[in-house]
């Protein structure tokens, strides 16, 4: 028998959190970490390092465990980079395992191969913690910090690099547990008491979910309950009370029936929510003058909007001791009307506005349980009705890129969907954004995760374009060469069908999300016809006019 050497301590500390599938490429500096996951566990090879991580990262969010990456040492963990500043930027807890050069010439500056300046500065600059395998000894110690660093709210990629001489070294298993994160201390009593009599004198209450809301859903619910409230989102709130309940309003808070219920509302508590400059119209949003504000950073409250009461702590510990000071009865009766017609009107809105995409709404809502996946690429479908109309119920299947970066979401939708086997996934991608990481549907075919891939074509950057439309005299960069994705699927050995009306929609997304493994869906927008109201990001551009006028608009 050969002695356990890194692989299998990586394979032991895993296993210890439940973990069972790793994501990754192969390479000469993590030879001994792949060869004990594949043999152990489930590894899953990725056709790109920033895969690996996105991967890593919807696995986690979809599952509520650690996510695992491992990448090469150099141009490989370069490559992980943009990936860890999306998991950074949303708080995931991912454990980014990269190898590093020999431990005799780190450092050195020789030129050794796969070597670079500085790695781990590099690593620290873009995860919540970075550290370096030093002896064999401590390796075990060191790994299982690491994952407790990830594990720790308010979470984030910790990278380790680890040399490989050191992976190949001999290890002493020992079982121990990853220590579990200490609980944070609850706000002052006076504080709590001083929000609880706020809370209880609101005559128009409304709470804001932010992504900090997702580990207290029971407190939540019974808040809304106890105040009979309504409830703004953000989008990574979304589902921290299924949005099917009718005192949801959702992800419009900057939509006008959004405002307006802002505008009515007399005091207004926030979970978790970082109030990201794409939800508050860039910090321009009003709102009500009361303002408690929930946050496990303590540097949170009052950073982007003044909070009357600052409530430091786990979202889910301080909602119940206010559950338990919160009395009712101030709230007006037509109150909870007043939400429900906000929300309905909101939603009949953006229904008029996206056209057509309605149909595709609502059958991917039709056909898909509510235990599905929804993860949604950084694209036009994405940004209006994917992030808003989409139904969600269950935080866990909201599943999108919260840094904004375009390209990321069919990584992250594969590793969610092997994360959730059984339970079909959806990925909502366009043509601009899957092209960034196109090999990535080599790995949904090797794979064969149930997942729905949604392609939606519009023969460019749809957002950009639109923006370049209204602001500049012609367009530059945004139309791309699209491939023929009926060739490009049986290439790759996937299934393919295509939706070029809204009578197709039901039943292609149908036939595609009951059928065992994945298939590709083009959405020709072409065909299908453009949205009522063409989108725009809510992104200012200081130096921009309209020039339209001048240059004449683009056919």
């Amino acid at each position: 028998m050969t002695r356990p050497n890194g692989g299998d301590l990586l394979v032991e500390t895993l296993r210890g959190l439940g973990v069972d599938t790793v994501f990754g490429i192969v390479s000469v500096h993590n030879l001994p970490l792949v060869e004990a996951v594949d043999r152990d566990l489930r590894f899953v090879p990725v056709r790109h390092e920033a895969a690996a991580v996105n991967a890593a990262d919807g696995y986690a969010r979809a599952t509520g465990r650690l996510g695992c990456a491992l990448t090469s040492t150099g141009t490989g963990a370069g490559n992980a980079a943009g990936s860890l500043i999306e998991s950074l930027s949303s708080g995931t807890p991912v454990l980014h395992v990269t190898g590093q050069i020999d431990s005799a010439y780190l450092g050195s500056g020789r030129g050794f191969i796969h070597e670079t300046k500085d790695q781990l500065g590099m690593l620290r600059a873009v995860s919540a913690h970075a550290v370096t395998v030093t002896d064999a000894e401590s390796a075990g110690d060191l790994l299982r910090d690491a994952a407790a660093r990830a594990l720790t709210a308010p979470h984030g990629p910790v990278s380790v690099e680890w040399p490989i001489d050191l992976q190949f070294a001999p290890q002493r298993l020992t079982g121990t547990p990853v220590p579990p994160p200490a609980a944070p201390a609850l706000p002052d009593a006076a504080l709590l008491d001083e929000a609880a009599a706020l809370l209880s004198a609101a005559r128009r209450p409304l709470l804001w979910a932010g992504g900090g809301a997702n580990t207290a859903r029971p407190e939540v619910a019974a808040l809304l309950d106890a105040l009979n409230a309504g409830l703004v989102t953000s989008n990574s709130g979304r589902g921290a009370v299924p949005e099917s309940d009718e005192r949801v309003l959702g992800n419009y808070a900057t939509a006008p029936a959004g405002r307006a219920l802002l505008a009515e509302a007399d005091v207004l508590l926030t979970i978790g929510t970082h109030f990201r400059s794409n939800e508050t119209a860039d910090y321009a949003l009003e709102l009500p003058a009361t303002h408690l504000q929930i946050d496990l950073d303590p540097a949170a409250p009052g950073r982007v909007y003044p909070a009357t009461v600052a409530l430091h702590g786990d979202a889910s510990a301080v909602l119940a001791a206010l559950l338990g000071r919160v009395t009712s009865g101030s709230t007006e009766k037509s109150w909870p009307g007043r939400v429900r017609e906000a929300s309905t009107a909101a939603r009949a809105a953006q229904r008029h506005a996206i056209g057509p995409q309605a149909a595709i709404n609502d059958a991917i809502r039709d056909a898909c349980p509510p235990g599905s996946v929804i993860a949604r690429d950084v694209t036009i479908p994405s940004s209006t009705w994917g992030n808003r109309l989409l139904e969600i119920t269950d935080p866990a299947t909201n599943v999108f890129p919260r840094g904004g970066g375009i390209g990321q979401g069919l990584a992250m939708g594969i590793g969610a969907a092997l994360g959730r086997p059984g339970t079909p996934t959806v990925v909502i991608a366009g043509d601009g954004g899957l092209a960034v990481h196109l090999g990535e549907l080599l790995t949904l075919a090797q794979e064969k995760p149930d997942l729905t891939l949604l392609v939606f074509n519009d023969g460019g950057y749809g957002v950009l374009r639109n923006m370049q439309d209204n602001h500049f005299p012609r367009r530059s960069g945004v139309d791309l060469a699209t491939p023929d994705f009926a060739l490009l699927a049986a290439a790759t050995g996937l299934p393919y069908a295509r939706i070029a009306a809204e009578a197709d929609a039901g039943p292609v997304i149908k036939e595609a999300t009951t059928t065992p493994g994945p298939t590709l869906v083009e959405i020709d927008l072409t065909a299908l016809g453009p949205m009522n109201t063409p989108f725009t990001p809510p992104v200012k551009l200081p130096a921009a006019t309209d020039t339209r006028a001048e240059g004449g608009n683009p056919s």
